[in-house]
């Protein structure tokens, strides 16, 4: 599979990415067998990025994919982890944050300098690796003065250590990260669910802002959490019930996929990687069956036509 570089940092990535929250048992639990078939049909299918965080299933997913990957050359693939969530345990914690069958531990956001060195290193234990790729700052939302004033740096400060490869923000927001490329020297956003069919407000001062800077970016969340893989009347948007409004959208442009051969899966699977920002688009997928079907809509050719039509009827 192609790759692309991440910025100026010198590490590039594939131009599809495997995400790992589904590993970590994202709503529901799967086996540990089954997460190793994930990795290795994404490997097998020319995969060789792959994305996780502490936040996903406290731990787990980088316990599965750091097993998962331990039988391939270390060189051969790149790694994404997060900061900005802490575990400790607890055994009377019993809120899991949607990730099922892995309670006793509590999530403390954590953005300080400090607390980023202490999560790089729980990961890298957890990951079983001596080195971590890229580390991005997870959801700083609430928590701007920490992130921007502490993380940071300390990400800076590592990568200027040769101990990190790049570093950048991972949100499911466009205005911060646009702030993150405009007033850092970040390698590399990773923005979720926002330059989608169906939402693309990351075009109007994201993307722009980063293709000037020569920062990259990571489009995850394609599928708006399911209604651009099933626009169905149990759909979701963003993991909430999706509206009546929306779901007309969704099915226009489905029908519009559908005169020309081509599933809506795939549109929306291929539609970030039209903008020149975008470095690589990361799927989801807790299968070896789910990743394959997600590499096979990534190999489906689009017609130039449908494109045009698409943006023609303003539904992109």
């Amino acid at each position: 599979m192609p790759t692309r570089p991440l910025g100026s940092s010198g590490v590039r990535v594939t131009e599809l990415s495997l995400g790992t929250a589904p590993l970590g048992n994202l709503y529901t639990e799967v086996s540990d067998e089954s997460a190793a078939a994930t990795v290795a049909a994404a490997w097998a299918g020319g995969i060789r990025t792959f994305d996780t965080a502490p936040h996903y299933g406290a731990g787990l997913s980088e316990i599965r994919l750091g097993a998962a990957l331990r039988s391939y050359p270390r060189a051969a693939y790149v790694v994404s982890t997060k900061v900005g969530r802490l575990l400790e345990p607890d055994r009377v914690q019993t809120d899991t944050e949607g990730f099922a069958g892995r309670g006793g531990y509590r999530r403390i956001r954590d953005y300080t300098a400090d607390g980023v060195r202490r999560s790089i290193e729980a990961s890298l234990t957890r990951l079983g690796l001596d080195r971590i790729d890229i580390v991005l700052i997870h959801d700083p939302d609430d928590y701007a003065g920490q992130a921007f004033g502490q993380a940071y740096p300390a990400l800076e400060e590592l990568r200027t250590q040769g101990c990190i490869g790049a570093i950048g923000a991972g949100m499911n927001q466009a205005a911060m990260l646009t702030r993150f490329v405009t007033d850092t020297d970040v390698d590399m956003v990773l923005v979720a669910g926002r330059y989608t069919l169906l939402d693309r407000s990351a075009g109007q001062s994201l993307l722009p802002a980063a293709r000037e800077r020569g920062v990259s970016v990571v489009a995850a969340g394609v599928f708006n959490s399911g209604i651009l893989a099933a626009p169905g009347p149990n759909a979701t948007y963003d993991y909430e019930p999706a509206s009546a409004e929306l779901l007309a959208r969704a099915r226009a442009l489905e029908a519009a996929c559908a005169r020309f051969g081509v599933p809506l899966r795939a549109a929306a699977a291929r539609f970030p990687s039209r903008h020149p920002a975008v470095a690589s688009v990361l799927i989801g997928a807790r299968s070896a069956a789910e990743i394959s079907d997600a590499i096979a809509l990534w190999r489906t050719e689009i017609p130039a036509a449908l494109w045009a039509e698409l943006d023609e009827k303003g539904m992109t």
